[in-house]
């Protein structure tokens, strides 16, 4: 049975420009596997004749836009958001490791895993690249409850047999072979995907990255993610102990770490070369702006990026992140951009920030098409945003001219409220 939504429109083209509609539709219908797609949008005058029999939801003063992409998020961090921390090694020390230790704990991970969903659809995040812990039973409870929700969600168990405290190292055969059990019991079940998951270079072995390299040559379709260059003390000790390779990415290249649908998280400190091998591999950055500036990493070259062609896509990640709020990380991202002194400074268009969470973090991922757009034949994950949620944004958003600046007007003002509904493309 088709269903419409009439309000504001909001959806990218294929060259990622976005096309809005101030009087818009939205029409959904199952597709043969029951699942709820984008069947027709655009501007109310031209849809709606083309679907007279369709139940029509009127939502007055509301906006339709794709659900948000997270590139980059570690679930098992939810509960540390915002841990005070002299920079990322210590931070990891003090809290990450102590807190993803818990893991192990069945019980513990479902109750995180049902908070972290909770607070993912209450911000507009309907899909992201998970991370999960080196216990089976962080990935399995992540799946559960994703699967429950009827999400599209990836996450993998994380490889980390050296350089990690007792309690979060595991052990190089056993974290293969789980991984490959874990790969045949969920990867492409429902909505869900695997990501083969090095914590990043310095934690694994060679024996276990030459490994985590094989099992994503024999599952080609799995996504990969790891951290690259996020802090200049990481980028030092990971030459320390690959003195051979060229770059701390080319770490990655030696071991088969590189193609499409892989995902390295931050980016920071990479030269030309490492941007035009990500290019040329269609390995994608998460750019992780919050976390960045939270723990004085440094600032992506959103410039460099965009001039070499280097995929990309926004990230919050949590816990290094402060906020699950897609609307933050723009912000973020904004001030990033705009930084001049150790890069060429920019200032990003607010459509371009939200493309970048949305279709284009989705087309980073493999999934353009799919996820994080609202054009015919995407699943229909979707908001509805309320512009007048608060009585600032309602103020500024009145005052617009046009569509870049109702966009910075609620991505600076906008958080958890301006999202009244997120929709999920239920089957059944």
């Amino acid at each position: 049975m088709k269903k419409a939504y009439r309000a504001s429109l909001l959806r990218f083209d294929a060259a990622g420009l976005p096309v809005f509609d101030e009087d818009g539709l939205l029409v959904v219908a199952p597709d043969s596997t029951g699942r709820q797609r984008v069947l027709d949008a655009g501007s109310h005058a031209d849809v709606a004749p083309r679907h007279a029999g369709a139940h029509t939801t009127h939502l007055p003063g509301r906006i339709l836009a794709p659900g948000f992409v997270d590139m980059h998020v570690h679930y098992p961090q939810t509960d540390i958001i915002g841990a005070p921390a002299a920079g990322l090694l210590p931070w990891l020390e003090n809290y990450t490791f102590p807190a993803e230790s818990k893991f192990a704990d069945p019980a513990h991970s479902r109750e995180v895993a049902d908070v972290f969903f909770d607070e993912l659809l209450r911000n507009g995040v309907t899909t992201s690249l998970t991370f999960a812990t080196s216990h089976v039973a962080s990935v399995d409870a992540f799946f559960e409850s994703a699967q429950r929700r009827q999400l599209r969600m990836i996450t993998g168990k994380v490889l980390q047999d050296r350089n990690s405290p007792d309690g979060v190292r595991d052990q190089i055969e056993q974290s293969l072979v789980d991984t490959e059990a874990l790969i045949r019991k969920w990867h492409n079940v429902d909505r869900l995907g695997y990501a083969i998951t090095p914590r990043f270079a310095p934690t694994s072995t060679d024996a276990q990255m030459r490994g985590a390299g094989e099992l994503a040559a024999k599952y080609g379709d799995t996504w990969i993610q790891s951290h690259v260059a996020e802090n200049r003390d990481e980028v030092k000790w990971a030459r320390e102990l690959y003195p051979k390779s060229r770059s701390y990415l080319d770490v990655y290249a030696d071991f088969g770490l590189l193609r499409e649908r892989a995902v390295y998280a931050h980016c920071i400190y990479l030269d030309d070369t490492d941007r035009a091998l990500m290019h040329e591999t269609k390995t994608a950055a998460a750019v992780s702006p919050t976390s960045n500036l939270f723990l004085g990493s440094g600032f992506f070259d959103f410039g460099a990026a965009d001039r070499l062609e280097q995929p990309y896509g926004l990230a919050s990640d949590v816990g290094g992140g402060t906020s699950f709020s897609p609307f933050h990380t723009m912000l973020a991202a904004y001030y990033v951009g705009r930084e001049g002194q150790t890069k060429t400074g920019l200032s990003i268009a607010p459509s371009r920030l939200w493309w970048h969470h949305t279709g284009g973090a989705a087309r980073s991922l493999g999934l353009d098409g799919v996820v994080g757009n609202l054009q015919p034949g995407c699943e229909a994950d979707f908001l509805v945003l309320n512009p007048s949620a608060t009585p600032l944004l309602a103020r500024k958003t009145s005052l617009a001219n046009n569509l870049e600046e109702l966009l910075f007007a609620m991505i600076v003002l906008g958080d958890d409220r301006l999202v009244e509904r997120t929709v999920i493309s239920q089957a059944g």
